[in-house]
C-alpha cells in the first residue's frame, strides 16, 4: 500500500501536467469511488486525459471520436457508457453491483466520467476492477480511491493489475 504522502505528490503531479497543452510522457487516471448514505449508493467519478480517453476508444470501436466536437457528443456518450461496463466492475460484500452511466463532462484537457452503483446496504468490504485505457496503453496507471463515512483508502494500479478491494 502506498503512503497517503505519495498519493497526494502523484495526484498533486497529475493536476500539474493536466493544464499543459504538450502532449504527456505518462498515460495515468483517477477513479473515485464514493459511498452516499443518502442514496445508499456509490458515486463514481473518473477523471482521464482526453487525448488517451480518446484514442482509447476510438482503437476499441475502430472509429473517430472526438472530444470537443459537437457532431460526436452522442457517439461519445453511448461509446463510453460500454466502454465503462467492460472496464469497470464493483462488488459490495461479495455482491456484484449493476453500475448507471451517468454521463461525462470535457475540457480543453481532460475528461470526466460519472458512474452510479445501484443502491446497497453499508458496505463493509468493496472489491473494485479498474482497466481504463489498458486497451490501449501498457503503461496506464489508475489512481483509485475508495471513500466510506470520510475513511479514504487508496491505491495504484499498473497495468496489468485491475484489481483492488479494502475491508471497512
Amino acid at each position: 500500500m502506498y503512503s497517503r504522502r505519495f498519493l497526494c505528490w502523484f495526484v498533486s503531479l497529475l493536476f500539474l501536467f493536466s493544464f499543459s497543452s504538450e502532449v504527456h510522457p505518462y498515460h495515468v487516471g483517477s477513479v473515485e469511488i464514493n459511498y452516499n448514505e443518502k442514496s445508499k449508493t456509490f458515486e463514481i467519478a473518473g477523471r482521464f486525459f482526453l487525448d488517451d480517453l480518446e484514442n482509447s476508444l476510438s482503437a476499441k470501436y475502430k472509429k473517430p471520436l472526438h472530444f470537443n466536437d459537437k457532431k460526436y457528443k452522442t457517439q461519445l456518450a453511448e461509446a463510453l457508457e460500454t466502454y465503462c461496463a467492460d472496464y469497470f466492475k464493483l462488488k459490495s460484500n461479495n455482491q456484484f453491483l449493476k453500475i448507471n452511466y451517468i454521463g461525462f463532462e470535457e475540457d480543453a484537457e481532460a475528461v470526466n466520467i460519472f458512474l452510479e452503483s445501484e443502491p446497497v446496504a453499508k458496505p463493509k468490504k468493496v472489491e473494485v476492477a479498474v482497466s481504463f485505457l489498458y486497451n490501449y496503453f501498457d503503461d496506464q496507471i489508475n489512481i483509485v480511491h475508495i471513500i466510506i463515512n470520510g475513511n479514504r483508502k487508496s491505491d495504484k494500479l499498473t497495468y496489468p493489475n485491475r484489481y483492488m478491494f479494502q475491508q471497512f
